[in-house]
């Protein structure tokens, strides 16, 4: 028998690594599109255009592509030592809890 909470926090946690994934791809493919048709990266955000290093913007998305794949394969391991792990298997007999079989 596996230890089902490491296996619900590895899921969890590739829940948030695609979250975070999903959310910073929506935020920065604007500037990747700038980026490869113009050369010059303009922010619209505030509603008026405000010029910005398509470097720099390049740059942070790479940082959260990188946090995003690291918990994506952080929730990979958990969820792995959680179904290939002991860990309900090594409890000794006297810190089991509950009724005790004759």
């Amino acid at each position: 028998m596996s230890d089902i909470r490491l296996i619900m926090v590895g899921a969890v946690i590739m829940f948030v690594g695609f979250m975070l994934g999903s959310m910073a791809n929506s935020n920065y493919a604007q500037f990747a599109v700038q980026q490869q048709n113009f050369d010059e990266c303009f922010d619209y955000s505030s509603g008026v255009a405000v010029h910005v290093k398509c470097s720099e913007k390049s740059h942070d998305y790479m940082l959260y592509l990188a946090l995003s794949i690291g918990l994506l394969g952080a929730g990979g391991v958990v969820i792995y030592k959680g179904i290939r792990g002991k860990w309900d298997h090594d409890v000794k007999d006297s810190e089991m809890v509950g009724p005790k079989n004759p």
